[in-house]
């Protein structure tokens, strides 16, 4: 059984691509960048613990809280529901698919066949679209194939795992309400809330303060490695290549603010998009500097790393603090 007529997202990122094909279910078509911003989704955390076997440098918000983020500023219904029971987790997203309705999923992709290199990440997101007696058929982002499939057990395995950021077979469903979009009022709402929340870190290592925090760590990082060359290789791949659009996510909200400038019209979103256009390169940069790391072991490039992560905060800051005073009725 498949829902006919699919109409995938084609996105780079797990979770606006799972979304996003809920989304056009419902004839809501917006860009990846699009729902980003409207998630709210950039952030910054640098994440150290002992049972990790090297820092995590991430560059959007908490897991779960972007399609939360999209629903609301888009004034839709989200239903989100968990169980212990791998058999009701399965029978409720059946019984969805079979009335027609693509459902999204959170899962661990380590189990997924699709995928060339497995490694564990709970936090991943999928939309289901169909199944047959062996396997299940999902949309996942370009770089995984875009319409993927994986047999019914690993799914199982996938949407059951344990571990940080897991949930308990997660899986959401979007709806229309009587309420109208307005999207010029839905991007206002959601830049100030997104840069309110940047700029309000809980702890130190979120957010601006996060990345002055990085500034430091990675030197420590550096010191301490057990393994220079696939650590700060890896970070690199993650910054640049993992489901993150480029650039720690500053491209995806780059392009946001850009496409919400030819919406509104508003000079400061012209200003904001000049300054996340730098702000991107420097976090590119970043990355690049990780993989000489790699290469060479030299210090040197650490030391370039953390002038640029205090650069990259305190534009970061400034922008985030014109993007919260934004105002569409003047």
């Amino acid at each position: 059984m498949k829902i006919e007529n699919i109409k995938p997202f084609d996105g780079q990122h797990c979770e606006t691509t799972a979304t996003g094909t809920l989304l056009r279910q419902l004839g809501i078509e917006l860009s990846e960048p699009m729902l980003f911003g409207l998630g709210e989704g950039l952030g910054f955390i640098f994440w150290n613990m002992k049972t990790m076997s090297f820092p995590f440098i991430g560059g959007r918000i908490k897991t779960d809280h972007l399609t939360h983020n999209i629903a609301r500023n888009l004034g839709l219904e989200l239903t989100v529901k968990e169980t212990t029971s791998k058999q009701k987790a399965w029978n409720n997203v059946k019984e969805l698919l079979d009335n027609g309705q693509t459902v999204g999923l959170k899962l661990d992709c380590f189990h997924l066949e699709y995928f060339s290199r497995p490694f564990h990440f709970a936090g991943h997101y999928t939309a289901i679209y169909g199944y047959d007696n062996e396997n299940a058929y999902l949309v996942d982002t370009k770089q995984q194939g875009g319409q993927v499939k994986t047999s019914l057990k690993s799914l199982e395995l996938a949407r059951a795992e344990k571990g940080p950021m897991s949930s308990r077979n997660l899986y959401y469903t979007l709806g229309k309400t009587n309420k109208k979009i307005n999207l010029s009022n839905s991007i206002i709402t959601a830049i100030r809330n997104n840069a309110t929340d940047y700029l309000n870190p809980p702890i130190t290592n979120i957010g601006y303060k996060g990345i002055v925090k990085t500034s430091s760590e990675i030197v420590k990082w550096f010191n301490n490695s057990k393994d220079i060359e696939n650590e700060f290789r890896t970070s690199a791949m993650m910054m640049e290549k993992a489901g993150t659009g480029g650039a720690l996510f500053r491209n995806l909200y780059r392009d946001f603010v850009k496409e919400s400038y030819d919406i509104l019209k508003l000079e400061e979103l012209k200003e904001g998009y000049e300054a996340f256009v730098k702000i991107a390169e420097l976090w590119t940069l970043v990355a690049q500097l990780f993989e000489k790391v790699s290469q060479t072991k030299d210090v040197k490039y650490i030391q370039q790393v953390s002038d640029i992560l205090k650069t990259i905060s305190d534009k970061e800051r400034s922008t985030m603090e014109m993007l919260e005073k934004i105002n569409q009725d003047r």
